[in-house]
């Protein structure tokens, strides 16, 4: 029994010593802090880990006692694999959230509503859109001199026309407006006017914290500035941007620019840039941020709290 006893704490001090090697801290932990943001990057493309990677963003955010997924990421099984390994269990949450109709931030929903069918999912309102919609009747200019098999519905629509979802049995809640959903949690709604993705509506989730918005975002479709903006409403003071900025094929040119307005502008604490941020605005924000610069790959365990130095990120040991 004494054998077995000290085999188990040779492997206990191995396991801690192993979580040791493998951290990679920036800053002072939360630690208990009951006004701390968690954040574990769970999708990305890139990342210190033995994470599986692949093009797509998915995180997981705990504050305030919930548990939220933002994204389900490209694919369902790699989504699957990164959770399990970051001991992160999506069958266990307050509600989801996805930024946008992007394959790469959706693709995993399969793996989400098989663990977790009755999940509430906060999703984007559009038009016609995947998640579904309806529209009151009246939309269609009507013609009665018609005979009842040229009509629609036979001359006799319901009041309100319903759409279908590519995911029918899910539990959406559409957003149109920016609206809170929580006590401190905010999700911001805005639509790209940018060629490619015109009419493209995005939700943005922004936190509440003693020292201003935790904001992530999953591309940023609409413009970093105008998504800074509407958080700017709720609270002047941006703690921290996460995600992916969509500077991936920018110019040097463009990425100053955004570059200019987090730091100059809109005064932003902390920069966590992800996903489809790009590999030069990568490097261009590291040295314009410092050390205010957190490195947010695949597997990096975020803490932002209340005391004077917020952030601390933690890579997920090697499998």
């Amino acid at each position: 029994m004494t054998g077995r006893l000290l085999t188990g704490r040779r492997v206990a001090v191995c396991s801690l010593l192993l979580a040791n090697l493998f951290s990679a801290t920036v800053a002072v932990s939360a630690g208990d802090d009951a006004d701390a943001v968690r954040i574990t990057i769970l999708f990305d493309a890139f990342g210190r880990s033995a994470l599986e990677k692949d093009w797509g963003y998915s995180a997981f955010v705990e504050y305030g006692g919930r548990r939220i997924l933002f994204d389900t990421g490209n694919n369902s099984e790699i989504l699957a694999r990164n959770a399990k390994a970051s001991g992160v269990d999506l069958s266990r949450l307050d509600f989801a959230i996805l930024s946008h109709r992007h394959g790469d931030h959706m693709g995993g929903m399969d793996y989400l509503l098989r663990v977790n069918p009755n999940v509430k999912i906060y999703a984007p309102e559009e038009s016609f859109g995947i998640y579904g919609s309806s529209l009151p009747s009246t939309f269609y200019r009507r013609d009665e001199s018609l005979a009842r098999e040229q009509r629609y519905y036979d001359g006799s629509p319901p009041p309100i026309m319903k759409f279908g979802s590519a995911w029918p049995h899910a539990r959406f809640d559409l957003i149109k407006s920016s609206t809170q959903i929580a006590p401190g949690i905010h999700l911001l709604s805005l639509v790209s006017e940018k060629a490619g993705t015109l009419e493209l509506r995005e939700l943005s989730l922004a936190i509440e914290t003693p020292n201003g918005i935790v904001l992530m975002v999953g591309c940023s479709h609409p413009g970093i500035e105008n998504i800074l903006r509407a958080a700017a409403s709720i609270d002047k003071r941006i703690h921290l941007v996460i995600g992916g900025l969509h500077l991936v094929a920018a110019s040097d040119s463009d990425i100053s620019k955004v570059i200019a307005s987090l730091r100059d502008t809109w005064t932003v604490d902390y920069v966590a840039p992800g996903h489809c941020t790009g590999e030069p605005a990568f490097a261009a924000l590291k040295r314009a941020f410092g050390d205010r610069y957190l490195y947010a790959g695949l597997g990096t365990r975020l803490e932002i709290g209340s005391t004077s130095v917020t952030a601390a990120a933690r890579d997920t040991p090697r499998l």
